[in-house]
Protein backbone atom coordinates (compact mmCIF):
# COMPACT_ATOMS: atom_id res chain seq x y z
CA UNK A 1 0.00 0.00 0.00
CA UNK A 2 1.09 3.60 -1.11
CA UNK A 3 1.02 6.22 1.32
CA UNK A 4 0.25 9.75 -0.37
CA UNK A 5 3.69 11.14 -0.43
CA UNK A 6 5.02 7.89 -2.52
CA UNK A 7 4.62 7.31 -5.76
CA UNK A 8 4.68 4.13 -8.12
CA UNK A 9 8.22 4.30 -8.52
CA UNK A 10 9.43 5.78 -5.64
CA UNK A 11 9.19 5.29 -2.01
CA UNK A 12 9.19 8.06 0.03
CA UNK A 13 11.37 6.94 2.63
CA UNK A 14 13.09 3.69 3.32
CA UNK A 15 13.90 1.49 6.17
CA UNK A 16 17.13 0.91 7.73
CA UNK A 17 17.92 -2.19 9.41
CA UNK A 18 20.37 -3.23 12.07
CA UNK A 19 22.09 -6.64 12.45
CA UNK A 20 19.54 -9.10 10.86
CA UNK A 21 19.83 -12.46 12.30
CA UNK A 22 21.36 -10.90 15.92
CA UNK A 23 17.63 -10.41 18.25
CA UNK A 24 19.32 -9.35 21.22
CA UNK A 25 22.66 -7.43 21.93
CA UNK A 26 21.77 -4.42 20.10
CA UNK A 27 23.13 -2.05 22.67
CA UNK A 28 26.55 -3.55 23.09
CA UNK A 29 26.98 -3.63 19.17
CA UNK A 30 25.94 0.34 19.67
CA UNK A 31 28.57 0.76 22.32
CA UNK A 32 31.07 -0.82 20.07
CA UNK A 33 30.17 1.34 17.32
CA UNK A 34 30.31 4.09 19.05
CA UNK A 35 33.70 3.28 20.21
CA UNK A 36 35.18 2.82 16.97
CA UNK A 37 33.79 6.32 15.83
CA UNK A 38 35.17 7.94 18.93
CA UNK A 39 38.93 6.11 18.04
CA UNK A 40 38.07 6.84 14.62
CA UNK A 41 37.61 11.05 14.43
CA UNK A 42 39.90 10.90 17.15
CA UNK A 43 42.62 9.27 15.81
CA UNK A 44 42.50 11.26 12.49
CA UNK A 45 42.19 14.57 13.93
CA UNK A 46 44.87 13.93 15.79
CA UNK A 47 46.69 13.08 12.41
CA UNK A 48 46.04 16.16 10.71
CA UNK A 49 46.54 18.63 14.09
CA UNK A 50 50.06 17.02 13.72
CA UNK A 51 50.68 17.64 10.15
CA UNK A 52 49.48 21.43 9.92
CA UNK A 53 51.44 21.74 13.58
CA UNK A 54 54.28 20.36 13.54
CA UNK A 55 57.06 21.76 10.92
CA UNK A 56 59.17 18.49 10.67
CA UNK A 57 56.15 16.40 9.14
CA UNK A 58 56.05 18.98 6.35
CA UNK A 59 56.77 16.41 3.74
CA UNK A 60 55.62 14.81 0.83
CA UNK A 61 54.44 11.56 2.72
CA UNK A 62 52.75 13.43 5.92
CA UNK A 63 50.72 15.12 3.11
CA UNK A 64 49.67 12.64 1.58
CA UNK A 65 49.08 11.06 5.04
CA UNK A 66 46.74 14.21 6.04
CA UNK A 67 44.64 13.61 2.94
CA UNK A 68 44.10 9.82 3.94
CA UNK A 69 42.84 10.91 7.44
CA UNK A 70 40.69 13.51 6.03
CA UNK A 71 39.18 10.91 3.71
CA UNK A 72 39.01 8.45 6.93
CA UNK A 73 36.96 11.40 8.47
CA UNK A 74 34.61 11.48 5.42
CA UNK A 75 33.97 7.97 5.55
CA UNK A 76 32.82 7.79 9.31
CA UNK A 77 30.60 11.17 9.17
CA UNK A 78 29.21 9.80 5.79
CA UNK A 79 27.88 6.87 7.71
CA UNK A 80 27.73 8.54 11.28
CA UNK A 81 23.93 9.92 11.35
CA UNK A 82 22.22 6.96 10.03
CA UNK A 83 23.94 4.08 12.03
CA UNK A 84 24.05 6.31 15.73
CA UNK A 85 19.70 6.86 14.94
CA UNK A 86 19.48 3.10 13.92
CA UNK A 87 21.88 1.47 16.72
CA UNK A 88 21.21 3.89 19.28
CA UNK A 89 18.12 5.30 19.12
CA UNK A 90 16.17 2.86 16.96
CA UNK A 91 15.04 5.19 14.23
CA UNK A 92 15.72 3.07 11.45
CA UNK A 93 13.75 5.51 8.29
CA UNK A 94 15.92 7.52 6.13
CA UNK A 95 14.54 9.72 3.19
CA UNK A 96 14.64 8.45 -0.23
CA UNK A 97 16.38 11.60 -1.36
CA UNK A 98 18.78 11.51 1.37
CA UNK A 99 19.56 7.90 1.01
CA UNK A 100 21.29 8.84 -2.16
CA UNK A 101 23.22 11.38 -0.73
CA UNK A 102 24.88 9.14 1.56
CA UNK A 103 25.10 6.43 -0.89
CA UNK A 104 27.02 8.83 -3.59
CA UNK A 105 29.74 9.91 -0.44
CA UNK A 106 30.43 6.74 1.18
CA UNK A 107 31.32 5.21 -2.51
CA UNK A 108 33.14 8.30 -3.27
CA UNK A 109 35.21 8.20 -0.25
CA UNK A 110 35.64 4.34 -0.08
CA UNK A 111 37.13 4.58 -4.37
CA UNK A 112 39.35 8.01 -3.11
CA UNK A 113 40.67 6.04 0.02
CA UNK A 114 41.93 3.43 -2.67
CA UNK A 115 43.44 6.81 -5.02
CA UNK A 116 45.61 8.01 -2.01
CA UNK A 117 47.20 4.67 -1.01
CA UNK A 118 48.00 4.52 -4.80
CA UNK A 119 49.84 8.29 -4.26
CA UNK A 120 51.30 6.60 -0.89
CA UNK A 121 52.70 3.91 -2.97
CA UNK A 122 54.14 5.89 -5.81
CA UNK A 123 55.38 8.17 -2.53
CA UNK A 124 57.55 5.70 -1.12
CA UNK A 125 58.71 4.03 -4.71
CA UNK A 126 60.10 7.56 -5.31
CA UNK A 127 61.61 7.77 -1.70
CA UNK A 128 63.00 4.06 -2.53
CA UNK A 129 63.81 4.02 -6.35
CA UNK A 130 65.09 7.05 -7.01
CA UNK A 131 65.90 9.24 -3.48
CA UNK A 132 67.93 12.01 -5.11
CA UNK A 133 65.23 13.51 -7.30
CA UNK A 134 62.51 12.66 -4.53
CA UNK A 135 62.36 16.86 -3.87
CA UNK A 136 61.71 17.72 -7.29
CA UNK A 137 59.58 14.75 -8.07
CA UNK A 138 57.28 14.98 -5.36
CA UNK A 139 56.91 19.26 -5.50
CA UNK A 140 54.25 21.12 -3.81
CA UNK A 141 51.94 21.33 -6.93
CA UNK A 142 52.60 17.71 -8.07
CA UNK A 143 50.94 16.55 -4.71
CA UNK A 144 48.15 19.12 -4.99
CA UNK A 145 47.64 18.04 -8.67
CA UNK A 146 47.69 14.27 -7.73
CA UNK A 147 44.86 15.14 -4.97
CA UNK A 148 42.84 16.80 -7.03
CA UNK A 149 43.09 14.04 -9.58
CA UNK A 150 41.66 11.54 -7.45
CA UNK A 151 38.76 13.96 -6.01
CA UNK A 152 37.55 14.81 -9.21
CA UNK A 153 38.31 11.25 -10.92
CA UNK A 154 36.05 9.57 -8.03
CA UNK A 155 33.18 12.40 -8.28
CA UNK A 156 33.01 11.91 -12.22
CA UNK A 157 32.86 8.18 -11.93
CA UNK A 158 30.42 8.28 -9.20
CA UNK A 159 28.14 11.47 -10.07
CA UNK A 160 25.44 9.58 -12.11
CA UNK A 161 25.05 6.64 -9.19
CA UNK A 162 22.05 8.64 -7.93
CA UNK A 163 20.41 9.31 -11.15
CA UNK A 164 20.63 5.86 -12.10
CA UNK A 165 19.14 4.54 -8.87
CA UNK A 166 16.66 7.68 -8.92
CA UNK A 167 15.13 6.27 -12.05
CA UNK A 168 14.20 2.79 -10.96
CA UNK A 169 11.22 1.53 -9.62
CA UNK A 170 11.07 0.26 -6.09
CA UNK A 171 8.45 -2.53 -6.04
CA UNK A 172 10.18 -4.80 -3.74
CA UNK A 173 9.62 -3.31 -1.01
CA UNK A 174 11.64 -0.51 1.27
CA UNK A 175 13.88 -2.22 3.80
CA UNK A 176 17.69 -2.28 3.23
CA UNK A 177 19.81 -4.72 4.46
CA UNK A 178 22.68 -2.16 6.52
CA UNK A 179 22.43 0.42 8.72
CA UNK A 180 23.30 3.18 5.71
CA UNK A 181 22.81 3.28 2.23
CA UNK A 182 24.80 1.34 -0.33
CA UNK A 183 24.39 0.70 -4.30
CA UNK A 184 24.24 -2.64 -4.08
CA UNK A 185 21.79 -2.96 -1.13
CA UNK A 186 19.48 -0.49 -3.13
CA UNK A 187 19.58 -3.08 -6.15
CA UNK A 188 18.31 -5.78 -4.33
CA UNK A 189 15.09 -3.88 -3.70
CA UNK A 190 14.80 -2.46 -6.79
CA UNK A 191 12.89 -3.85 -9.78
CA UNK A 192 12.65 -3.20 -13.50
CA UNK A 193 16.28 -3.24 -15.76
CA UNK A 194 19.09 -2.93 -13.74
CA UNK A 195 21.51 -4.13 -15.68
CA UNK A 196 22.99 -0.51 -16.64
CA UNK A 197 23.36 -0.14 -13.03
CA UNK A 198 25.06 -3.28 -12.06
CA UNK A 199 27.59 -2.91 -15.63
CA UNK A 200 28.02 0.26 -14.33
CA UNK A 201 29.11 -0.35 -10.58
CA UNK A 202 31.21 -3.75 -11.94
CA UNK A 203 33.04 -1.23 -14.33
CA UNK A 204 33.58 1.51 -11.41
CA UNK A 205 34.73 -1.49 -8.85
CA UNK A 206 37.20 -2.72 -11.80
CA UNK A 207 38.13 1.03 -12.92
CA UNK A 208 39.21 2.08 -9.27
CA UNK A 209 40.02 -1.23 -6.64
CA UNK A 210 41.22 -3.20 -9.93
CA UNK A 211 43.45 -0.76 -11.61
CA UNK A 212 44.48 1.06 -8.34
CA UNK A 213 45.53 -2.81 -6.63
CA UNK A 214 47.78 -3.72 -9.70
CA UNK A 215 49.27 -0.46 -9.70
CA UNK A 216 50.17 -0.68 -5.86
CA UNK A 217 51.25 -4.07 -6.09
CA UNK A 218 53.26 -3.25 -9.34
CA UNK A 219 55.28 -0.58 -7.12
CA UNK A 220 55.96 -2.76 -4.79
CA UNK A 221 57.34 -4.77 -7.07
CA UNK A 222 59.65 -2.52 -8.26
CA UNK A 223 60.32 -1.76 -4.88
CA UNK A 224 61.42 -5.10 -3.93
CA UNK A 225 63.16 -5.38 -6.76
CA UNK A 226 65.86 -2.22 -5.93
CA UNK A 227 65.75 -3.44 -2.07
CA UNK A 228 66.84 -6.82 -2.47
CA UNK A 229 70.02 -5.68 -4.77
CA UNK A 230 71.16 -3.70 -2.19
CA UNK A 231 73.83 -5.16 -0.27
CA UNK A 232 73.46 -4.21 3.52
CA UNK A 233 71.25 -5.94 5.13
CA UNK A 234 70.67 -3.45 8.07
CA UNK A 235 69.83 -0.94 4.82
CA UNK A 236 67.69 -3.72 3.06
CA UNK A 237 65.39 -3.48 6.20
CA UNK A 238 65.86 0.09 6.58
CA UNK A 239 64.85 0.70 3.07
CA UNK A 240 61.55 -1.85 3.84
CA UNK A 241 60.87 -0.34 6.89
CA UNK A 242 60.20 2.77 5.11
CA UNK A 243 57.09 1.24 3.39
CA UNK A 244 55.96 -0.78 6.57
CA UNK A 245 53.10 1.51 7.33
CA UNK A 246 51.64 1.96 4.11
CA UNK A 247 51.76 -1.79 3.35
CA UNK A 248 49.67 -1.99 6.98
CA UNK A 249 47.19 0.55 5.33
CA UNK A 250 46.89 -1.07 2.23
CA UNK A 251 46.22 -4.36 4.18
CA UNK A 252 43.76 -2.92 6.29
CA UNK A 253 42.04 -1.41 3.40
CA UNK A 254 41.87 -4.37 1.09
CA UNK A 255 41.71 -7.29 3.42
CA UNK A 256 38.41 -6.73 4.58
CA UNK A 257 37.33 -5.92 0.96
CA UNK A 258 38.57 -9.13 -0.31
CA UNK A 259 37.03 -10.67 2.48
CA UNK A 260 33.66 -9.47 1.76
CA UNK A 261 33.56 -10.24 -1.70
CA UNK A 262 34.81 -13.85 -0.84
CA UNK A 263 31.76 -14.06 1.49
CA UNK A 264 29.00 -13.25 -0.69
CA UNK A 265 30.45 -15.13 -3.60
CA UNK A 266 31.59 -18.32 -2.06
CA UNK A 267 29.36 -18.28 1.55
CA UNK A 268 26.26 -17.70 0.22
CA UNK A 269 24.58 -19.62 2.84
CA UNK A 270 25.97 -17.89 5.27
CA UNK A 271 23.88 -16.63 8.51
CA UNK A 272 22.74 -12.74 7.75
CA UNK A 273 24.43 -11.40 10.34
CA UNK A 274 27.90 -12.62 9.00
CA UNK A 275 27.16 -10.41 5.75
CA UNK A 276 26.38 -7.61 7.86
CA UNK A 277 28.77 -7.80 10.31
CA UNK A 278 31.23 -8.25 7.66
CA UNK A 279 30.45 -4.81 5.53
CA UNK A 280 30.37 -3.30 8.91
CA UNK A 281 33.66 -4.29 9.44
CA UNK A 282 34.84 -3.53 5.75
CA UNK A 283 33.44 0.85 6.53
CA UNK A 284 34.16 0.96 10.20
CA UNK A 285 37.81 -0.71 11.16
CA UNK A 286 40.35 0.83 8.09
CA UNK A 287 39.40 4.50 9.28
CA UNK A 288 39.89 3.38 13.34
CA UNK A 289 43.35 0.96 12.82
CA UNK A 290 45.17 3.49 10.24
CA UNK A 291 45.62 6.19 12.77
CA UNK A 292 47.43 3.91 15.26
CA UNK A 293 49.25 2.12 12.56
CA UNK A 294 50.96 5.44 11.33
CA UNK A 295 51.17 6.52 15.39
CA UNK A 296 52.90 2.77 16.52
CA UNK A 297 55.08 2.75 13.08
CA UNK A 298 56.20 6.00 12.13
CA UNK A 299 58.52 7.73 14.38
CA UNK A 300 57.96 11.65 13.40
CA UNK A 301 54.53 10.76 13.89
CA UNK A 302 55.34 9.33 17.73
CA UNK A 303 57.74 11.91 18.47
CA UNK A 304 54.66 14.73 17.43
CA UNK A 305 52.46 13.13 19.79
CA UNK A 306 55.20 12.88 22.89
CA UNK A 307 55.97 16.56 22.17
CA UNK A 308 52.23 17.46 22.23
CA UNK A 309 51.38 15.42 25.22
CA UNK A 310 54.88 16.72 26.98
CA UNK A 311 53.66 20.16 26.28
CA UNK A 312 50.08 19.53 27.91
CA UNK A 313 51.43 18.64 31.17
CA UNK A 314 53.31 21.36 31.42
Amino acid sequence: MLSLNDTPFQPATLQLTGILGMQTGHTWVALIFCILYLISIIGNLSILTLVVREPALHQPMYYFLSVLSLNDLGVSFSTLPTVLATFCFNYRHTGFDACLVQMFFVHTFSFMESGILLTMSFDCFVAICDPLRYATVLTNSCILAMGLGILVKSFITLFPFPFLVKHLPFCKGRILHHSYCLHPDLMKVACGDIHVNNFSGLFVVIFTYGIDSALILLSYALILRVVLAIASQEQRLKALNTCMSHICAVLAFYVPIIAVSMIHRFWKSAPPVVHVMMSNVYLFVPPMLKPIIYSMKTKEIRRGIFKILHKSQS
